[in-house]
Protein backbone atom coordinates (compact mmCIF):
# COMPACT_ATOMS: atom_id res chain seq x y z
CA UNK A 1 0.00 0.00 0.00
CA UNK A 2 3.07 2.13 1.19
CA UNK A 3 4.80 1.47 -2.34
CA UNK A 4 1.17 2.36 -4.36
CA UNK A 5 0.86 5.84 -2.79
CA UNK A 6 4.22 6.76 -3.25
CA UNK A 7 3.59 5.87 -6.79
CA UNK A 8 0.81 7.59 -7.38
CA UNK A 9 2.36 10.87 -5.25
CA UNK A 10 5.04 10.71 -7.85
CA UNK A 11 3.42 10.86 -10.62
CA UNK A 12 1.53 13.71 -9.14
CA UNK A 13 4.34 15.90 -8.54
CA UNK A 14 5.80 14.97 -12.01
CA UNK A 15 2.47 15.81 -13.66
CA UNK A 16 2.85 19.25 -11.73
CA UNK A 17 6.15 19.99 -12.78
CA UNK A 18 5.56 19.21 -16.29
CA UNK A 19 2.26 21.67 -16.38
CA UNK A 20 4.51 24.55 -14.90
CA UNK A 21 6.57 24.28 -16.56
CA UNK A 22 4.65 24.55 -19.63
CA UNK A 23 3.16 27.21 -18.38
CA UNK A 24 6.25 29.90 -19.67
CA UNK A 25 4.77 32.62 -22.07
CA UNK A 26 6.45 32.16 -25.54
CA UNK A 27 8.11 35.64 -25.87
CA UNK A 28 10.60 34.45 -29.06
CA UNK A 29 10.02 36.60 -31.78
CA UNK A 30 10.41 40.83 -32.52
CA UNK A 31 8.80 43.58 -29.73
CA UNK A 32 8.61 47.57 -30.62
CA UNK A 33 9.56 49.07 -26.68
CA UNK A 34 8.55 51.92 -25.42
CA UNK A 35 10.32 54.03 -23.25
CA UNK A 36 9.98 57.66 -21.67
CA UNK A 37 13.17 59.67 -23.27
CA UNK A 38 14.39 63.40 -22.40
CA UNK A 39 12.33 64.75 -25.88
CA UNK A 40 9.44 62.48 -25.54
CA UNK A 41 8.42 58.88 -26.00
CA UNK A 42 11.10 56.50 -27.36
CA UNK A 43 10.53 53.55 -29.73
CA UNK A 44 13.27 50.68 -30.38
CA UNK A 45 13.27 47.26 -31.94
CA UNK A 46 14.29 44.05 -29.66
CA UNK A 47 14.17 40.41 -30.42
CA UNK A 48 14.42 38.28 -27.96
CA UNK A 49 15.05 34.40 -28.74
CA UNK A 50 13.61 31.86 -26.12
CA UNK A 51 14.78 28.38 -25.22
CA UNK A 52 13.10 26.70 -22.37
CA UNK A 53 13.08 30.03 -19.79
CA UNK A 54 16.47 31.20 -21.30
CA UNK A 55 16.21 34.33 -23.37
CA UNK A 56 18.63 36.12 -25.62
CA UNK A 57 17.66 40.10 -26.12
CA UNK A 58 19.18 41.30 -28.89
CA UNK A 59 18.95 45.66 -28.63
CA UNK A 60 19.69 48.68 -30.44
CA UNK A 61 23.42 49.80 -29.89
CA UNK A 62 23.95 52.83 -27.63
CA UNK A 63 23.61 55.95 -30.02
CA UNK A 64 23.68 53.87 -33.13
CA UNK A 65 26.25 51.60 -32.14
CA UNK A 66 26.13 47.86 -32.58
CA UNK A 67 23.79 46.25 -31.39
CA UNK A 68 23.89 45.04 -28.31
CA UNK A 69 23.02 40.72 -26.77
CA UNK A 70 21.70 40.41 -23.13
CA UNK A 71 20.89 37.28 -21.68
CA UNK A 72 17.84 36.71 -18.89
CA UNK A 73 15.12 34.62 -18.42
CA UNK A 74 11.58 33.95 -18.78
CA UNK A 75 9.93 32.57 -15.80
CA UNK A 76 6.14 31.91 -16.00
CA UNK A 77 4.85 35.73 -17.26
CA UNK A 78 7.94 37.16 -15.60
CA UNK A 79 10.28 38.65 -17.29
CA UNK A 80 14.06 39.83 -16.78
CA UNK A 81 17.38 40.63 -18.49
CA UNK A 82 20.46 42.56 -17.90
CA UNK A 83 22.63 44.79 -20.50
CA UNK A 84 26.07 46.12 -19.65
CA UNK A 85 26.21 49.28 -21.61
CA UNK A 86 29.32 52.54 -21.62
CA UNK A 87 28.66 55.77 -20.91
CA UNK A 88 30.31 59.12 -20.17
CA UNK A 89 30.66 57.80 -16.54
CA UNK A 90 32.26 54.36 -17.29
CA UNK A 91 30.24 50.83 -18.30
CA UNK A 92 27.12 50.23 -15.94
CA UNK A 93 23.96 47.49 -16.78
CA UNK A 94 20.84 48.24 -16.95
CA UNK A 95 18.68 45.57 -15.71
CA UNK A 96 14.96 45.21 -17.56
CA UNK A 97 12.30 43.61 -15.79
CA UNK A 98 8.53 42.96 -16.17
CA UNK A 99 5.34 41.16 -16.84
CA UNK A 100 3.98 39.44 -20.41
CA UNK A 101 0.83 39.27 -21.10
CA UNK A 102 -0.06 37.73 -23.88
CA UNK A 103 1.43 40.51 -27.06
CA UNK A 104 2.05 42.84 -24.19
CA UNK A 105 5.06 43.89 -21.72
CA UNK A 106 5.21 45.74 -19.43
CA UNK A 107 7.82 46.92 -16.62
CA UNK A 108 11.03 48.90 -15.65
CA UNK A 109 14.05 49.47 -16.32
CA UNK A 110 16.66 49.62 -13.53
CA UNK A 111 19.88 51.57 -14.63
CA UNK A 112 22.77 50.73 -11.79
CA UNK A 113 20.35 51.19 -8.83
CA UNK A 114 21.01 55.25 -10.06
CA UNK A 115 17.45 55.79 -11.51
CA UNK A 116 14.58 53.17 -12.85
CA UNK A 117 12.01 54.13 -15.88
CA UNK A 118 9.37 52.71 -17.08
CA UNK A 119 8.86 50.65 -19.95
CA UNK A 120 6.33 48.42 -22.08
CA UNK A 121 7.19 46.61 -24.89
CA UNK A 122 4.24 45.26 -28.07
CA UNK A 123 4.75 42.25 -30.27
CA UNK A 124 5.03 42.89 -33.94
Amino acid sequence: MLKKTLLVSFVILALVTLHLSAWTVDVSGTWEMTSPGRQGERTSEITIEQDGENIKVTMPGFRGGDPMVAEGTIKGNDIEWSVTREGQQGEFTITYTGTVEGDTMSGQADFAGRRTMDSSAKKK
